[in-house]
């Protein structure tokens, strides 16, 4: 019996010194800083990685390894982490633990006097003062104790070992310091996690609360999908077009989004927004009608950036604004197959529209934007459709050779300046395979180096900028030359009529006919046309270089101007027989007509980069604007600001209260009069503290003796 003791008394004293072991480890200062730190790196990261983007894009940027280890470590959405509300809650325990531990002695010694120390003691204080005076030790302490008073200090008198001790001490409030900045973070990290996804996640593993993945209407989707509106805290969006109205906030997860109900319902009746003289937006606010569902009172409300709407412990932000679902009317121009092609189209920004195979392909439009105006910066590098493949087939002396060539749609655009472009449509272009392009294409022409040109721009994901072709505009500022021309270039029976008609130009005497150099110059045109036209594997100056590629190195730069000459001239009979088809009349041969033809030649050849089959330009519209509020509930901003208030109050304390104590030891003298003896401390002895001490021991000392 007296061994099963001894070992149960063993194993209780194990687990108390290993709970007291945890709890020293938990409440040290090591520990809070570690956690600490965490949280710092945790902030950095993320600051410097876009936090709840759609998993797509984190897709793109990062590939798909790379994409799979972030997202083990949940980086995207770090704020939410379990870990990073683990690191918090060890945070909270730590620092209470420690304000546990110490507080309650911090309280005690400041209402300590530290009245039990004795006269031999006070003389091995560094800072020490003796001295003698006349007067009878009562008066001596009393007019001690005036001084001391005078200074600030707050005194006790004790009466021992044959003397009288003055206990003084002044600026104890320093350690109160140390408590609110300690209480302080508890309480702002308790207000955080009470904002936090926290509430959520509880609500998730209690309720079976799931984030909703599909498509449908909002008042469609079952309860499960659903948060009540006792909800204690969450962060959302609600996206209002003009006229219409939401009771309901898009709360965002990785896996998909969980709809907030909202006790009252928001109508946007008006969404206002002012412009810099620059085209840049200078203010926008949501005039709106909020509606309570309990009371059924309605009233109206103006919501601008930093002026939210509250209502029943909600905030409405103005967030920013978006397209509300904009009409848009479009004339589509076939850009394959050698017939000139047009067709009117119909879009709703949001919606989709199917092209078919009747109106240039099997793909679907998915009208993705639309803004009535544009202000950019055309200096933009890599703006050149060409940039999808630059160089390709050239090598870089016959690059520089027929550089000469190419007119302004081939280089970058050089203005320095800011400028409204006008409106612009934004879609995808989605073939039956799920793959997509999207394309901005610009309403109306816009100036590029003396020279008026259609923008359309694409890219292949949205981690790119967009890369423009240039589409010359015509005489009626239109992109309907250069359409006819594209399709001429692609119809063989025409490039035959254009090779035979520029060869008898270049070469009208009977001789050159008579002697066959009309016909090889023919022959020679229309290779040229044909290798221009290209086909699925290239066109263009590509397809152009690639022909030259196979000539010696010497002859190339020789046999590209000739080459060029040829099919410049030819390209212009091209354009004349395509309008005869057309039964519009003939073209003034002029310098302005001659540069359409440069810029349509470039144009024909970038748009081999351009990879649509169809090319889609805005006739009219009818804006829709939609406003995008952000809805809040945190209770815990309160918590937060009051943990603030006390880490001001607590830091001030630490750095600009100094605690000092005061002994003044006094006893009387066997021959008459008294001896004093003064000592004073301090937590940090800096030289405002040492000049206090001399001034302080020259003013008691001077009482004495008056």
């Amino acid at each position: 019996m007296e061994a099963d003791t001894s070992t149960t008394g063993w194993q209780l004293n194990t687990r108390r010194r290993w709970l007291a072991e945890s709890v020293e480890l938990l409440s040290s200062m090591r520990f809070a800083i570690s956690l600490l730190t965490l949280i710092s790196i945790a902030s950095v990261i993320g600051t410097v990685l876009k936090q709840n983007e759609p998993m797509s894009n984190y897709v793109n940027q990062f590939g798909p390894f790379w994409f799979e280890v972030f997202g083990k470590l949940d980086l995207y959405a770090v704020y939410s982490t379990w870990w990073f509300m683990a690191i918090m809650g060890f945070l909270v325990i730590s620092t209470s633990l420690c304000l546990i531990r110490n507080a309650p002695k911090m309280v005690r010694d400041m209402r300590s006097w530290r009245d039990n120390v004795r006269e031999q003691s006070l003389r091995n204080f560094h800072y020490r003062r003796e001295w003698q005076a006349d007067a009878a030790p009562e008066q001596v302490v009393e007019q001690a104790a005036a001084c001391i008073t005078a200074h600030g200090y707050r005194s006790k008198v004790v009466e021992k070992d044959g003397g009288t001790l003055i206990a003084a001490r002044k600026g104890t409030a320093n350690k109160w310091g140390y408590i609110f900045a300690h209480a302080s973070i508890v309480i702002i990290c308790l207000g955080g996690l009470l904002d936090s996804d926290l509430p959520i996640r509880i609500q998730q593993l209690l309720y079976d609360k799931t984030p909703f993945a599909g498509n449908g209407l909002i008042a469609e989707i079952p309860a499960q999908h659903r948060l009540g509106i006792g909800n204690p805290s969450f962060r959302g969006n609600t996206m209002i077009p003009e006229g219409g109205s939401s009771s309901t906030a898009i709360v965002p997860q990785q896996d998909g989004v969980l709809i907030q109900d909202l006790p009252f319902s928001i109508r946007l009746t008006r969404f206002v927004i002012e412009y810099y003289s620059t085209g840049m937006p200078r203010l926008f606010a949501s005039e709106v009608t909020v509606t309570d569902h309990d009371s059924g009172a309605s009233f109206p409300a103006t919501i601008k950036v930093n002026e939210p709407l509250i209502h029943r412990g909600f905030a409405v932000y103005q967030s920013s604004f978006e397209d509300g679902g904009s009409q848009l009317e479009l004339q589509g121009y076939a850009m394959r197959g050698g017939a000139y092609r047009t067709f009117a189209l119909e879009g709703t920004v949001g919606n989709a529209t199917e092209l078919g195979p009747d109106r240039g392909g099997d793909y679907t439009i998915e009208w993705s934007g639309f803004r009535p105006f544009n202000v950019e910066n055309m200096a933009q590098e890599g703006q050149d459709v060409r940039a999808v493949n630059p160089n390709q087939g050239f090598n870089r002396r016959l690059a520089e050779g027929l550089d000469r060539h190419l007119g302004s749609a081939a280089k970058t655009v050089d203005i320095r300046e800011f400028r409204n472009v006008g409106p612009s449509v934004q879609y995808k272009l989605r073939d039956r395979n799920g793959q997509a392009r999207e394309y901005h294409n610009y309403m109306q022409p816009v100036e590029v180096d003396g020279a008026y040109v259609f923008l359309a721009g694409v890219r292949e994901s949205p981690n790119e900028p967009f890369r423009f072709l240039r589409i010359p505009a015509d005489d009626n500022d239109s992109v309907e030359e250069w359409m006819r021309l594209r399709a001429a270039l692609l119809n063989p029976a025409l490039r035959e009529r254009a090779a035979r008609a520029y060869a008898a130009r270049a070469l009208p005497d009977a001789r050159a006919a008579a002697d066959g150099l009309r016909v090889q110059l023919q022959a020679s045109a229309l290779r040229g046309l044909t290798i221009f036209a290209g086909d699925e594997e290239s066109a263009g100056y590509v397809a152009v270089s690639q022909f030259l590629e196979r000539i010696p190195a010497q002859e190339q730069e020789k046999a590209a101007d000739i080459f060029m000459k040829i099919l410049h001239g030819s390209l212009w009979d091209l354009w004349q027989f395509a309008r005869q088809q057309d039964g519009l009349p003939a073209i003034a041969a002029d310098d302005r007509h001659a540069r359409f033809l440069q810029l349509s030649a470039n144009a024909y050849s970038d748009a081999f980069f351009y990879g649509s089959p169809v090319y889609l330009q805005l006739r009219g519209f009818e804006e829709i604007k939609a406003s995008v509020l952000q809805v809040t509930r945190s209770p815990g901003k309160n918590i937060v600001y009051l943990g603030c208030l006390l880490l001001t109050i607590g830091v001030f304390s630490m750095f600009y209260i100094r605690e000092r104590r005061l002994w003044i030891w006094i006893k009387p003298e066997s021959g008459g009069g008294t001896q004093a003896m003064m000592a004073m401390s301090s937590q940090r002895q800096t030289l405002d503290f040492e000049k206090e001490f001399d001034t302080l021991g020259q003013q008691l000392a001077q009482s004495g003796r008056d």
